[in-house]
């Protein structure tokens, strides 16, 4: 089978993702031994892959380094996935050893009393995870840190820093020949003594004489530049206090190219080849990555700003969750591994046994679900249909919505999050402006996408998890419906779902739980959890869809091989009208509701080019897919 031998060649991190969902599974079925074990397997597998690829990759670059000694060394682009992987495995390792510890311990500490533990020094937020304490720092912390990082580079030494080097030197100089000398020798000790005495001070007078050189010069530069900088804005009359901002940043960008000559290098560059995608790259990255450039700096004075806003409203929705009674706080799972359920099963037997070995006076949900979700022959459009359907099912009795608890007004958290938005795309804008102001031959369309696309990503790699939490918080209603979902009907057949059995391999229902149809897809898009810029996100998107694209052709291809005494001539392998069934299955099968946050989030962030091209549609199909599986009818709910 094609299938199986593509699982068999599957990538290392895509195995470890299997080993990672098998202990999730175990964990979900209340096995917590058996998924204690399975999470230190999973461990152990990442670290043996990362040691065999740091050990080749020291060959090569050993081997690299005798061919060229100039040549750069490289991480392998899943390292940190691999390694972001471990750690939640890790996470979830030591929840479930504390679980086995608690269960132990139960019987014989009945009334035992809890002890207060010490206040942390540091206050940090309870995320949505599960409960356990997320890194989020405290916005102060979070600023010192990135002011420590812009302080980090080499700073020139002023001429009175040197002199009072030079002076040192002198000193040490003196005292070590004044050591050497007999008591005796005392014209030799007062001669040496006058000498260093002038020298310091001699250094000291052409040093001061060199810095008021230096400083008239600078102030000199410095009301020049700002002159160029009043001429570039002298159209407007009344300036508003951003542009008078932009003003003073675009005189602190020419003062800081008065003193380095990469800036012209790379305009020349641009100038030779205009066309050239991979300057604009390379240059928003390297600029991006100099803490003393102006742009750079006001990149990380606009994260301080959003992540100051962002705490105070996830410290809040973190403390209502923990305040809250467990049966009302929706499961939330780790990113990049799908949560253990923690509500009672409503179906007291396994869901993918059938109708018939349902109990009496019970309806199966997968029964519900058969008779419900449109078959094989129905179109895209049905969906309006269905959803309709759903909506009268959540209704209570009379066909009034049911009412809801205090706990799940989310007004203020929504708007918050309308705020941030706008100070994320205000802040986005900014680096933007300022960035095709200081390199003017990047002010083309092709030129400022790609400018976008590089400043967003060391934009949003330290906000997102704060990010991602707000947006959760926001949308825990609809997450808490897809996580029900998925616990009600993640092992349905997925005939059940509507998908045609041409688009299936061949004896699909005996293959295991670790290969079954469309598992690609599923690995792919479990991998969008671990990135932390929206562009990549997309792009795990756009490559699950291909992936499904891909394995409907081969299981076409293989149903066509076993039937071929069939008169009928070959179809297309997948049209729109089955993108949806297979989308929502893998949807089912990825055990991820923060997917309903993640797609809300770049919905908001995606750039307006994308969201008309290919990867807009993906998103889309996604997202239909995500509301699809929410209202996947509850069978027994009502009983």
């Amino acid at each position: 089978m094609a299938a199986a031998a593509g699982d068999g060649a599957a990538r290392p991190l895509q195995n470890a993702m299997k080993l990672a969902n098998g202990a999730i599974e175990l964990d979900a079925g209340n096995r917590p031994r058996e998924a204690y074990t399975e999470y230190l397997r999973s461990i152990h597998y990442i670290s043996q892959v990362l040691l065999e690829d740091a050990g080749a990759h020291q060959e090569l670059s050993t081997a690299s380094l005798c061919a060229s000694p100039d040549a750069d060394e490289t991480v392998p682009p899943d390292t940190s996935k691999m390694l972001k992987l471990a750690g939640q495995c890790l996470e979830r390792a030591q929840s479930t050893a504390a679980k086995l510890g608690k269960v132990r311990l139960k019987p014989a500490m009945p009334a035992a009393a809890s002890v207060p533990s010490p206040a942390s020094r540091h206050r940090r937020v309870c995320s949505d995870e599960g409960g356990k304490l997320s890194p989020f720092l405290p916005p102060e912390i979070f600023q010192k840190l990135q002011v420590v990082e812009s302080q980090s580079s080499k700073k020139e030494l002023t001429p009175l820093e040197e002199a009072s080097l030079q002076n040192q030197k002198l000193k040490a100089t003196y005292e070590a020949r004044m050591a050497r000398l007999d008591p005796s020798q005392a014209m030799q000790k007062t001669s040496l003594t006058l000498s260093l005495q002038r020298q310091m001070m001699e250094n000291l007078v052409i040093a001061k004489a060199r810095e008021e050189t230096l400083q008239r010069k600078m102030e000199e530069r410095r009301l020049r530049l700002q002159e160029a900088a009043n001429r570039r804005f002298c159209s407007q009359v009344a300036l508003t206090p951003e542009e008078r901002e932009q003003r003073a940043l675009y005189a602190a960008i020419l003062e800081y190219e008065q003193d380095h000559d990469w800036p012209q290098h790379w305009r020349s560059k641009l100038k030779r080849n205009p066309g050239d995608l991979s300057l604009v790259t390379n240059l928003v990255s390297h600029l991006l990555s100099l803490p003393d450039h102006p742009i750079s700096q006001l990149l990380k004075k606009l994260q301080c700003a959003v992540y100051s806003a962002l705490y105070p409203a996830v410290s809040r929705g973190a403390l209502s969750t923990a305040s809250a009674p467990e049966s009302s706080v929706a499961p939330r799972p780790q990113d990049g591994l799908p949560a253990t359920p923690t509500m009672p099963p409503l179906n007291p037997g396994p869901l993918d046994r059938g109708a018939d070995s349902s109990p009496a006076g019970l309806p199966s949900p997968l029964t519900d679900a058969s008779a419900c979700l449109p078959d094989k022959d129905s179109s895209f459009e049905d969906l309006e249909q269905f959803l309709a359907m759903s909506e009268r099912w959540s209704q209570g009795p009379g066909g009034q919505p049911e009412p809801q608890t205090p706990g799940t007004k989310r007004e203020p958290l929504l708007e918050c999050l309308k705020s941030t938005v706008k100070d994320i795309h205000d802040a986005i804008d900014r680096l933007l402006s300022l960035t095709l102001l200081a390199f003017e031959n990047l002010n083309t369309a092709t030129c400022k996408d790609r400018c976008l696309a590089c400043i967003e990503e060391p934009f949003f790699s330290p906000l997102w998890p704060l990010l991602l939490a707000l947006y959760r918080s926001v949308h825990c209603t609809q997450e808490a419906a897809l996580s029900r979902s998925m616990e009600l009907y993640r092992n349905v057949p997925p005939t059940a779902l509507g998908i045609p059995t041409r688009l299936l391999p061949p004896h699909s229902e005996t293959r295991g739980a670790t290969t079954y149809p469309y598992c690609a897809a599923v690995q792919e898009l479990g991998l969008l959890v671990l990135e932390s810029c929206p562009q990549k996100k997309l792009e795990h998107i756009v490559r699950t869809l291909r992936a499904i694209c891909v394995c409907a052709e081969e299981y076409c291809r293989a149903q066509e091989a076993t039937h071929q005494a069939s008169a009928h001539p070959p179809a297309a392998a997948i049209g729109a009208d089955d993108l949806l069934p297979i989308l929502s299955f893998v949807v089912l099968r990825s055990g991820l509701p923060q997917l309903v946050s993640e797609c809300a989030a770049l919905e908001e962030f995606t750039h307006e080019g994308y969201l008309i091209g290919e990867e807009g549609y993906c998103l889309t199909s996604l997202q239909s897919a995500l509301s699809y599986v929410q209202l996947l009818p509850r069978g027994v709910q009502g009983h």
